[in-house]
């Protein structure tokens, strides 16, 4: 039997993190009843989006453009670099307005249980990044979380010996406020803020 149009709208929306079938089903519902006022900007909104959101060549982040607006941006210091795993946490650091270095994203953590390895995380990239010589200091702000802080060690031990000028490039991680087992994206904005405040090194 053919889905219909709604079932279907449905299905798509209970896809999404944080809706399961019921709360998509009340989604859908709204949607369709603001037609005007909600849906059909939502939809531009998304058709747009898919056509000019790209993941940036540098970073791993995205943006509207390759560099990202980050990596663009004269002000921010180059010689620093945030590490995170997804997007998410880039925006959640961003949040606190308390980073004014450069950001990588590795795209997850490493996961043997999931077959995740380290050629399926943005960890090369990140190592001829910081052997290009610019980059002073590297941020390991990995979740605090088994496979969190085992890629953040694997990470350490890649740039462990880079050298910048003749002096080693400083490794740390994200310090006090970020509990074992929390995920950046779901951490109030002074808890990170605090946390990049006080990196020590690893």
């Amino acid at each position: 039997m053919a889905v219909s149009d709604i079932d279907r709208l449905v299905q798509m929306l209970a896809k999404l993190p944080g809706l399961g079938p019921r709360s998509a089903r009340r989604a859908a519902l709204f949607l369709l009843t603001r037609k005007e006022q909600v849906l059909s900007p939502l939809a531009d909104a998304l058709a747009r989006a898919a056509q000019t959101v790209r993941m940036c060549s540098t970073c791993h982040n995205l943006d509207t453009t390759d560099p990202c607006a980050v990596c663009a941006n004269p002000l921010r210091d180059g010689g620093l670099i945030c590490v995170v795993e997804q997007v998410a946490d880039l925006w959640a650091i961003e949040r606190t307005s308390s980073f004014r270095g450069r950001y990588h994203v590795l795209g997850g953590v490493l996961s043997p249980l999931d077959g995740v390895g380290p050629d399926d995380l943005a960890i090369s990239d990140l190592v001829e990044r910081v052997k290009s010589g610019t980059v002073n200091e590297v941020v390991l702000a990995t979740s605090a979380t088994v496979d969190g802080r085992t890629t953040a060690h694997y990470i350490a031990d890649r740039l462990t010996g880079i050298q910048v000028a003749g002096a080693a490039v400083e490794i740390t991680a994200l310090a006090r406020g970020i509990p074992v087992g929390g995920e950046l994206d779901y951490l109030d904005d002074g808890t990170l803020a605090s946390a990049l405040k006080d990196r020590r090194a690893v």
